[in-house]
């Protein structure tokens, strides 16, 4: 749990503005690491097994889309809502894989705040909207998210 003073250094959701954008930071996704998070969380051979892969609809290995999804949420934290007074989150509203995750793509993206609500309970509501894009600039994965942050103290 936090100090009082580590909490205070952060933004609350009445700091927020509809329309901010923040950029992330970028993300290697090498063969190796993609082999690991599928062997564990998501074992299909399209995203385990090179050979079987290589013979399959998408012509090589891909990344899970849980992966995918672990390196936004990665990115977003690290660079974004980390600096947060973050409560939990709510919801994946939406997500969207738009492309195949290959070995050796550098993933990058960004976010946009859509919306804070906040409540009588000191705290908002905050949806955001993200893209992740490969280092082509061609989107990997949309996602669409509301996470609960704290309100200034009153």
């Amino acid at each position: 749990m936090m100090s009082a003073s580590e909490q205070a250094g952060l933004i609350h959701a009445d700091d927020l503005t509809v329309g901010e954008r923040y950029e992330f930071a970028h993300h290697t996704v090498t063969e190796q690491e993609m082999i690991d998070f599928a062997s564990v969380w998501d074992p299909q051979l399209f995203h385990t097994d090179r050979e079987v892969a290589d013979k399959g609809q998408f012509g090589g290995l891909i990344a899970s889309g849980l992966h995918t999804l672990s390196i936004y949420q990665r990115l977003a934290v690290t660079r974004v809502s980390g600096r947060w007074n973050v409560i939990a989150g709510r919801k994946i509203r939406e997500a969207k894989f738009l492309r195949p995750v290959r070995p050796n793509d550098v993933l990058t993206g960004s976010m946009v705040i859509e919306e804070v609500s906040l409540d009588d309970r000191a705290r908002g509501l905050v949806t955001t909207s993200a893209e992740l894009v490969n280092g082509v600039g061609v989107a990997v994965l949309s996602v669409v998210s509301d996470v609960f942050v704290h309100s200034r103290p009153h």
